[in-house]
């Protein structure tokens, strides 16, 4: 039975150190197994978003934006196995998977203006002798954990605005729906 692992630093890494089964609803039968992660896996996970921040952080707005863009064109152009994918774990039916797939390419959309919401702001003389600004800067490494009834819109409401924003993002989905969206 085909085993999903972890993708880190760019890689496939296989954790075999415990696996459970992946079921599809619709039929209550295993699909797949997933591995679940060990410690030290995640930690590996957190050391190597660690180490990409620092170049990730000074990557101008507009390059990020760009990925995101690459990203949708992605997600429009495999939306049909995307929404499979979703019935199969989940067992939404096609139109439910669709509108999720949907509600989480507009984040993505969203995301992709990260060069005008990240200006900031200025302003002069707020108060005797007192000036405003805000300023954006990416926090560092941050992670989502996500539920399995929303397997693909909920970590595309978080991992596109954190990376947009400067930030490396490390997601944990749910074990019940694990596949890569």
């Amino acid at each position: 039975m085909n085993t999903i692992g972890h993708y880190i630093d760019g890689q496939a890494h296989a954790d075999s150190n415990r696996a459970q089964p992946v079921f599809n609803p619709a039929l209550g039968e295993p699909v797949r197994q997933v591995a679940m992660a060990s410690r030290a896996t995640v930690e590996q996970a957190i050391t190597a978003a660690e180490a990409a921040f620092p170049a990730w952080r000074r990557t101008p707005p507009l390059k990020r934006a760009r990925i995101l863009f690459a990203y949708k064109a992605l997600l429009d152009k495999h939306a049909e196995r995307i929404v499979a994918a979703i019935v199969e774990e989940h067992g939404k039916v096609w139109e439910d998977a669709q509108g999720e797939l949907q509600r989480g390419i507009e984040v993505v959309e969203y995301a992709c203006g990260a060069p005008e919401f990240l200006k900031g702001e200025h302003s002069r003389e707020v108060g005797p002798e007192i000036d405003s600004w805000s300023e954006f800067p990416p926090l560092g490494v941050v992670a989502g954990i996500t539920p399995f009834n929303f397997p693909s819109m909920v970590p595309m409401w978080m991992f596109p605005m954190a990376i947009a924003c400067g930030n490396c993002f490390i997601l944990k989905p749910s074990e019940k729906d694990p596949r890569r969206r």
